[in-house]
């Protein structure tokens, strides 16, 4: 005699995973922009993904494992605010760029520490972060004043 399943009891779990909300879902799928940031010296090109919804600024970097000196990941707030982050579930150091809706940078986290619930807040009103490699900013010589260009500033 053969044990056959119900229909429902093999295609239920399919579909459970299938209509989870994407903030649940690992392999959620940003879209990446292209970045500048303004130096004395030079521009640099980063390729940024956009994280504009709660549940992506939520996630941010968290779990992963590597992360390229050219990328990056754009918290877009939609309109200036005082924001505060942490590195909890954050497995690499970043450096944290604070962006005010000009595209100035206004305040810089360098090598946060990975895992660390220790708050890290903006100097002041932000539109957006740019989270980088941890060195990125010291490799590229950004600093506080520097240029970012990108649709969502007012440059």
């Amino acid at each position: 005699m053969t044990f056959r399943l119900p229909i429902v009891a093999v295609l239920l779990p399919v579909v459970l995973v299938a209509c989870l909300p994407v903030s649940v879902r690992a392999d959620t799928v940003l879209t990446v922009e292209t970045l500048t940031v303004e130096t004395g010296r030079r521009s640099v090109t980063i390729r940024a993904e956009i994280a504009n919804t709660p549940e992506s600024r939520r996630r941010g970097l968290m779990f992963r494992r590597e992360l390229g000196w050219n990328a990056g990941m754009l918290f877009d707030f939609g309109e200036p605010q005082a924001v505060s982050f942490w590195m909890k579930n954050t497995l690499l150091p970043l450096d944290m760029l604070f962006i005010n809706d000009a595209g100035v940078i206004i305040g810089i986290e360098a090598d946060a520490e990975p895992l660390s619930e220790t708050a890290r807040p903006s100097p002041g009103p932000v539109l957006a972060v740019l989270e980088l490699r941890g060195g990125a900013a010291e490799r590229f010589g950004i600093i506080v004043g520097d240029t970012v260009r990108h649709r969502l500033f007012e440059n």
